[in-house]
């Protein structure tokens, strides 16, 4: 989550970068994804703007959400009252930003299923190699 100044502009540079490092997280597992703006009805309860973040899922063939990032402007602030005082000491509502990053139960098929060898071993991502300390999960 991000609390930034009551300012569209600033809220909208926000939601780019909290965007752009989930589509890092993404690249650097290695999986084929796409990012999706949200219309206005699919937009959840106070949310300004939403994209989701949709990996590839080989055993449905087709892009399937994994996670999300989203703005609200003030709406998430208001009810939790959560305000700063600016250098006029003019009290504004703070913007918020959420961004699920990875969404563990939906990357891990996400993760799988990319990785997944004829012969039934699983690839790890070279990004997770380090944590598993091995290169192959074997089935």
């Amino acid at each position: 989550m991000i609390l930034c100044r009551a300012d569209h502009a600033e809220s909208v540079k926000w939601h780019e970068a909290l965007t752009a490092n989930a589509e890092k997280i993404m690249q650097a597992l290695g999986l084929p994804f796409r990012v999706v703006v949200n219309c206005g009805a699919d937009l959840g309860l106070g949310q300004v703007k939403k994209y989701d973040i949709e990996a590839w899922i080989p055993s449905e063939k087709k892009y399937r959400e994994t996670h999300s990032s989203s703005y609200f402007h003030d709406f998430q602030t208001r009810r939790l009252n959560i305000r700063y005082r600016d250098q006029e000491s003019k009290i504004h509502f703070a913007h918020s930003l959420n961004n699920t990053a990875v969404a563990t139960p939906r990357i891990l098929i996400a993760i799988l299923e990319n990785n997944q060898e004829k012969d039934g071993t699983i690839k790890i991502p070279k990004v997770l190699q380090k944590y598993l300390n091995k290169e192959v999960i074997r089935v």
